[in-house]
């Protein structure tokens, strides 16, 4: 009897599996447990063949409830058989997986550091560009080369700070809004020195009717020599014959006292800056401050100054009593307050105040051309300073006048001179 199918023999079988090959034989083939299972031995019940003939080999199995893995019955019963090897999906590794087929679980401290360094980068490239766009923005005008005969330096750094007259920028309606006028050419309107060093900020105006000699210097634009003749003028009269490369000759000669550094700010400027950080809180002494000539009109106690008001405060001395002595201490602690103010956490922080801010100053300040970014941060913060209590403020020292020239006290001076070169604590009162 032929045990396969109806129309198969030898040749079928052997076309199937190859022909030409005498021991080529089937693969094996899954038993299912119904044919496995069974008092009847491992073909079935009565079997001892396969049930294909002799050709079909015989599958290697364990016996009937001994899976090496502990399970019986028909959970692993020694076939491929829902074992979770053909199915896949469940076994130890979708149970430590948390059913989502062996997936880690984020990295929570590597991607917070990721974070940091993206972070961090991001505020160095900002930073830097922050950097590059102010200081290309910074007018190195003056040039302090061309000052000659100029006193040893000594320990700090000195800024001379100038507020001129100048109405460059200023529209004529700007000019009737601002009171300034419209007197052409240029000149000072205050003068300070800012001294920084390890005792603390010392901040000296420097009265524009201050008498002084013109001393021999070389024009700034000619580059001609003048000689001294030992003419005496008022100091703001040296800043209009040749601006302030001869401002600067004129100081020093006059005091002794190197200048590093020099900072000048017009009018428009001035306002400006004002109105970019929002105004400048103040308390303005008892009384009020009535000034028609500069517009000055303010009652007395706390207030915000806009740029036209601030502008006005600090030109105004023909309503003080001590007129130009008095007008300096106002630009003083106006300055002063100035500087505390832009230095908060709403400007600094504020990007869209703080670059308005920094671009209406910059804009305007005209500088040294070895003045850096670096230095003019030195000048600010200690003004800052000055209205912390950290540092000190004053008048130059003086003796009297004569005249309309008010005579400086030479012996305060002096002290006054070599207590800043050698970065002492100065003791010099001034009026």
């Amino acid at each position: 009897m032929n045990d396969w199918p109806d129309a198969w023999s030898d040749d079928n079988r052997n076309n199937r599996y190859g022909r030409g090959s005498a021991n080529a034989q089937p693969e094996g083939a899954r038993v299912m447990r119904q044919v496995q299972g069974g008092p009847g031995g491992q073909y079935g019940q009565g079997s001892s063949a396969p049930p294909y003939g002799g050709g079909v080999p015989q599958q290697q199995q364990q016996p009937y409830g001994s899976d090496p893995y502990g399970n019986d019955g028909y959970s692993g019963g020694g076939s491929d058989y829902n074992t979770g090897q053909v199915y896949g999906g469940g076994g130890a590794g979708a149970a430590a997986g948390g059913g989502r087929g062996g997936r880690p679980a984020p990295n929570w401290r590597k991607r917070i550091k990721w974070t940091a360094i993206t972070l961090v980068t991001l505020l160095i490239v900002v930073s830097v560009g922050t950097y590059f766009w102010a200081d290309s923005k910074l007018n190195r005008e003056v040039d302090l080369s061309k000052v000659i005969d100029r006193p040893d330096a000594g320990k700090g750094t000195n800024y001379l700070i100038v507020g001129s007259d100048s109405r460059a920028g200023l529209s004529d309606e700007e000019k009737k809004k601002l009171r300034t006028g419209s007197a052409a050419g240029q000149r000072t309107d205050s003068m300070m020195i800012l001294h920084t060093g390890d005792n603390g900020p010392t901040l000296i105006s420097l009265p524009r009717d201050s008498d002084v000699e013109i001393p021999t210097f070389v024009g700034s634009e000619s580059g001609k020599t003048f000689k001294g003749t030992g003419r005496h003028v008022k100091l703001n009269a040296a800043y209009a014959e040749d601006g302030p490369e001869l401002l600067v000759r004129t100081v020093e000669f006059n005091t002794g006292l190197r200048i590093d550094h020099y900072v000048e700010i017009g009018f428009a400027g001035f306002a400006n800056i004002v109105d970019a950080v929002g105004g400048v809180e103040l308390t303005i002494p008892k009384g009020g401050m009535k000034d028609t000539k500069s517009g000055a009109n303010f009652t007395a106690g706390k207030q915000t100054l806009n740029g036209e008001q601030a502008l006005a405060f600090v030109r105004t001395r023909y309503a003080l009593a001590g007129s130009d002595l008095d007008r300096t201490k106002n630009q003083q602690k106006f300055l002063a307050a100035l500087a505390s103010q832009t230095a908060t956490p709403s400007t600094l922080l504020n990007p869209f105040k703080l670059y308005p801010t920094m671009s209406a100053g910059l804009d305007t300040l005209v500088v040294d051309k070895d003045m850096s970014l670096f230095d003019l941060a030195d000048m600010f913060w200690a003004m800052k300073g000055v209205t912390g209590g950290d540092g000190k403020s004053m008048n130059m020292p003086l003796a009297g006048s004569t005249g309309g020239n008010l005579l400086w006290d030479k012996t305060k001076v002096k002290t006054l001179v070599t207590e800043l070169k050698n970065d002492d604590k100065v003791t010099v009162t001034g009026n």
